[in-house]
């Protein structure tokens, strides 16, 4: 093994040990119930970053007024989704915060949307990304493209612990990503290409895999479209027509509207909810009560009371950590829960819930994206439910 290889292995373990993935387990209570109910959009680039450009047309301007059309038409069908997006003008947003909008919104869906451009003026088609290591040298050029914005964000280096957009090494870290939302991602990208082939009749390029830093970073299933390539004269006329973008926007939404059916029938999700709780409860009430005697004790005994208490999720990750102060900045009172995919890592116990928040307030300086969650009878619950079953 190499000293570069060695190099970028260090920045591997370093780059999973101080991301903040934030997996608010209170959305994931939310896709346990097959519920999609937030849906973040992010159109690609902005500002000071046009993205790729073909003739006088610029990605960004392409792909805001797609996520805009199709931000509306799930507004329109489904009223009771929110729908956010990371950017509504053009403005330009660093890759970490786009990852960080939809991971503090307990998001249950992320959808990029790009455009793309090459050398060869005849490549034409749309293709869908999920996280994961790229199978070819274009896949890898593509993720290369998208990731190097990040050069435009003030001190890169140190908010993406050495990551170098360009350097074929620095996607070792790709290979060893287990993404727990891969399934329903793919799910996804899948529907999107059959819309845009059956539907607005452009070229399949297929769905792909890539080492997406923004798909890294979130905690929810996610993609990354790209729509069609500015660098082919028809395909950029085709984008730059208010028609084209619409069929774009339209194929996304039938895509989104057949992924929400699916999950809503049948979830791939299991966290504990109130619901399974209560359930496991009388599963075995019905269990001890086979006897008649047993049956009457057992409906006059008291319920033991509910231990209920807040804490803060700073960080989520595939490696498992010790909890010793001198991994957490000197913080003391650090616990970890493990899930068979990620473990994530809480500071403090809290019996109120603004005592938890200000807690959060005090830890942003060091993690960025920590929010409150809350725990009962040591099993996590989203803070959501546990408010609405108080009130």
């Amino acid at each position: 093994m190499n000293k570069i290889r060695i190099k970028y292995i260090y920045l591997l373990l370093t780059f999973f040990m101080f991301e903040v993935v934030c997996a608010d387990n209170s959305g994931q209570v939310q896709k346990d119930e097959s519920l999609v109910t937030v849906v973040v959009i992010d159109p690609g680039h902005g500002g000071k970053d046009p993205g790729t450009t073909g003739g006088n047309v610029e990605e960004k301007n392409v792909v805001l007024d797609i996520a805009l059309k199709l931000g509306r038409y799930i507004e329109t069908n489904f009223p009771e989704i929110e729908v956010i997006y990371t950017r509504k003008t053009d403005v330009f947003i660093p890759v970490y915060r786009r990852a960080a909008i939809a991971n503090k919104a307990d998001a249950d869906l992320f959808i990029s949307i790009h455009a793309n451009a090459v050398d060869y003026k005849y490549v034409q088609g749309t293709e869908t990304f999920v996280l994961g290591q790229h199978r070819s040298e274009d896949n890898l050029e593509v993720a290369k493209k998208e990731n190097s914005v990040i050069l435009l964000e003030d001190d890169y280096t140190t908010t993406y612990e050495g990551f170098d957009p360009h350097s074929p090494e620095s996607y070792i870290m790709f290979e060893l990503v287990q993404d727990e939302y891969k399934e329903q991602s793919i799910a996804l990208a899948n529907a999107i290409q059959n819309e845009f082939r059956l539907q607005a009749q452009r070229k399949d390029r297929s769905v792909k895999e890539a080492g997406f830093v923004v798909l890294r970073r979130i905690s929810m299933p996610g993609v990354l479209v790209e729509t069609g390539f500015l660098s082919n004269t028809s395909e950029r006329n085709y984008l730059n027509s208010d028609k084209g973008r619409d069929e774009i926007a339209a194929s996304i939404f039938r895509a989104f509207k057949a992924y929400k059916t699916d999950i809503e029938q049948k979830s791939s999700f299991h966290l504990v909810t109130g619901d399974e709780s209560e359930q496991a409860a009388t599963q075995k009430t019905s269990v001890l009560t086979a006897n008649s005697e047993v049956q009457e004790e057992s409906n006059t005994e008291k319920q033991p009371e509910e231990n209920v208490y807040y804490s803060v999720q700073i960080m989520a990750l595939q490696k498992k950590i010790e909890t010793k102060p001198e991994n957490f900045n000197g913080l003391d009172n650090v616990f970890r829960v493990d899930s068979p995919t990620v473990s994530r890592y809480f500071v403090g116990k809290f019996n109120k819930l603004e005592d938890a928040e200000l807690n959060k307030e005090l830890l942003l300086s060091r993690y960025e994206e920590a929010f409150v969650v809350a725990f009962r009878n040591n099993e996590l619950i989203s803070v959501k439910m546990l408010l609405g079953n108080e009130n």
